[in-house]
């Protein structure tokens, strides 16, 4: 896992140094939840990006699964693709890796 300052260097990268965000640490029932509320998917999500306004988004990481530090890194690049408005496929794929 990198240290905390490339976490920062990767959101100012990917969404802008301007952007706010807050990075929420959930438990699999609440992503439970909140997948079910604004996905219609009855399972608990690993990371869910909410955008709130141009400057403004949530990502919430399922906190079981952050512990792994190998995953949380991942999670939280993927959560600031979403938030960029990347969906699933091999462009995103490809930008993951780049900051991996």
């Amino acid at each position: 896992m990198p240290p905390r300052q490339h976490f920062k260097k990767a959101k100012d990268k990917i969404l802008g140094k301007k952007y706010e965000l807050d990075l929420v640490f959930a438990d699999s029932k609440t992503m439970l939840r909140l997948n079910k509320t604004y996905r219609r998917k009855n399972k608990a999500a690993d990371v869910l990006a909410f955008a709130l306004s141009p400057k403004l988004g949530q990502i919430f990481l399922n906190r079981e699964l952050a512990r792994k530090k190998e995953r949380l890194w991942t999670l939280y690049l993927h959560g600031l693709l979403h938030l960029k408005g990347f969906r699933h496929g091999p462009k995103m794929e490809a930008l993951e890796k780049k900051f991996s």
